[in-house]
Formats: structure tokens, C-alpha cells, sequence
């Protein structure tokens, strides 16, 4: 009887097992959802000889989300590692580290040229950001900077 009980239970497990359920989807919360629609965009203008190129968009997908994204030709030196992305409301960096500065929003550091997003926090509006800026910390240079249009 043992036996024959355990036979039941292995072929059980084996048609649970095998079942046709497909692969669960995973959803990445730092890429846009369905459809990226551009609000804004502009073409980066290199600035210290960092080789800067390329496009960026600012937009919403599907979800409500917003996003900037750098276009697959986008370029700049990476060899510092620092080079972080900010919002701005001119094309100048000035950094207020003691007092923060309302003028710059961080949305983080590049890794890699061609496609790049950065997911903009939520409930942050961006209408008075005017342009994008490369910064590279190491050296305190900017490597480049956009106007949204």
C-alpha cells in the first residue's frame, strides 16, 4: 500500500511540475512601461572636450511615469566614472552643497553610452527644468549640456 501511494505522490509532483504555465513577466521599475511618449528634447552640446553627443528625452510612459532618456547615439567620456546627470534651470552648474540647490535635480550617474533612463521621482515636476547637464565630479568640469525644447 506504501508503494503504491508513493507512486500516486511522484506522479502528482510530476504533472504539477511539468505544467504550461508560461514564464512569469518581470517589470524593471527604472525602464519605461508601454508606450514613451516626449514631452521635451534636446541634442547635447559638448563642453571640456568630454566628447558629449547625442540626444535626450524628457517623457512619460504608458504608466504616468516620468523618464529622461539619453537616444542610442548618445557619447561622453566615462573613463572617471562620475559623470552624474542633473536637471537644471540654466546650463550652468552651481552646486549649493551646504543649502541644497532648488535649480539642480540629480537623477544619477552614467554607466554606459547609447540608451541610458533615469526614472524621475515621483511626484517631482520637472516644467522648470530647462536643461540637462553632464557633470563630472572628479575633475569638476562639465562634459556637456542640452537644451529641453
Amino acid at each position: 500500500m506504501k508503494k503504491i501511494m508513493l507512486l500516486f505522490y511522484f506522479a502528482f509532483l510530476g504533472l504539477v511540475a511539468c505544467s504550461d504555465d508560461p514564464e512569469p513577466t518581470i517589470i524593471d521599475p527604472t525602464l519605461p512601461q508601454g508606450t514613451f511618449n516626449v514631452l521635451r528634447m534636446g541634442d547635447f552640446m559638448d563642453q571640456n572636450g568630454a566628447g558629449s553627443t547625442g540626444s535626450v528625452s524628457l517623457g512619460v510612459d504608458s504608466e504616468g511615469h516620468q523618464f529622461l532618456q539619453f537616444g542610442s547615439s548618445f557619447n561622453t567620456a566615462l573613463a572617471t566614472g562620475t559623470v552624474t546627470v542633473f536637471l537644471s534651470t540654466s546650463d550652468t552648474f552651481m552646486a549649493d552643497p551646504a543649502n541644497g540647490n532648488p535649480d539642480l535635480l540629480a537623477m544619477g550617474v552614467v554607466r554606459n553610452s547609447g540608451t541610458n533612463y533615469f526614472l524621475i521621482p515621483s511626484g517631482v515636476s520637472t516644467d522648470k527644468y530647462t536643461h540637462v547637464i553632464l557633470w563630472c565630479g572628479s575633475v569638476g568640469i562639465p562634459f556637456g549640456n542640452a537644451l529641453l525644447n
